[in-house]
């Protein structure tokens, strides 16, 4: 019989990160791309590698990260979609596969990414948000908040808001929204890319806004400064979600 000819997929996927050692493949940990490498490996019958749009940390979740992969199949894209979730655990479902051209690459051929980092502010802890949200029961300061995220839109260098030192640390923050629905805070942030552990250390900054401890001056200038500081903290993992990957 012959051979199968090689396709090229993109898969969306969405977890919960609450359980993995995050996105990228470890020796030491379980982590979401070597389950579903070796998910597709079991379907191929032999290895198959799977590219990421980019690394989430341990505890953090998506709703729809995306990956590219190529294999020898006879499977359309709907079979392969039931086959890997029947193979992946329950809190890891692939929501779609589509063929795409060999030149699709889920990391280089991206845009722009949405992130959304919830917190409960209430008074008690909401038990169904645990996994979900930060909670923050002392008040923030909406307004003085918002004021922040004015000064961190558009273009900047970003190393006083990145865990490490980067090469390259210029990124284009095209939106940078704070929503609130009752107890529930919203901090959504769209670019062009992001630095290791930026939004975690957005939200840590804007906290620190809300909370009286940082100046939305101290922060432009923390900006400027282009250092990574004590006073900017990195947010906890388990409130930040991958949303949505254009292009």
């Amino acid at each position: 019989m012959k051979r199968p000819s090689q396709k090229h997929f993109k898969l969306v996927i969405a977890y919960d990160g609450t359980n993995y050692g995050g996105w990228q493949l470890q020796p030491q940990a379980v982590t979401i791309q070597g389950l579903l490498e070796t998910a597709l490996s079991k379907i191929a019958g032999r290895r198959v590698v799977v590219h990421g749009s980019g690394r989430t940390d341990a505890g953090v979740h998506a709703r729809a990260q995306v990956a590219n992969c190529s294999l020898s199949t006879r499977h359309p894209p709907s079979v392969l979609c039931r086959a890997l979730n029947a193979n992946l655990p329950e809190d890891i479902r692939v929501a779609r596969v589509q063929e795409v051209p060999a030149k699709f690459h889920a990391r280089f051929s991206a845009r722009a990414k949405e992130y959304r980092y919830q917190i409960d502010c209430g008074v008690v802890a909401d038990p169904f948000l645990r996994s979900y949200a930060w909670h923050h029961p002392r008040p923030l300061n909406l307004a003085a908040m918002r004021r922040a995220a004015k000064v961190l839109r558009g273009r900047h260098d970003f190393s006083a808001l990145s865990a490490k030192s980067e090469r390259v640390p210029v990124r284009t923050i095209k939106r940078l929204t704070i929503t609130n629905r009752g107890d529930l805070l919203t901090i959504a942030v769209i670019a062009d890319g992001f630095l290791y552990k930026m939004v975690r250390s957005i939200v840590g900054a804007l906290v620190k806004v809300g909370e009286g401890k940082l100046t939305v001056g101290e922060l432009h200038e923390l900006l400027r400064a282009k250092k990574r500081t004590p006073l900017v903290e990195t947010a906890p993992a388990r409130g930040l979600v991958l949303w949505k990957v254009e292009y």
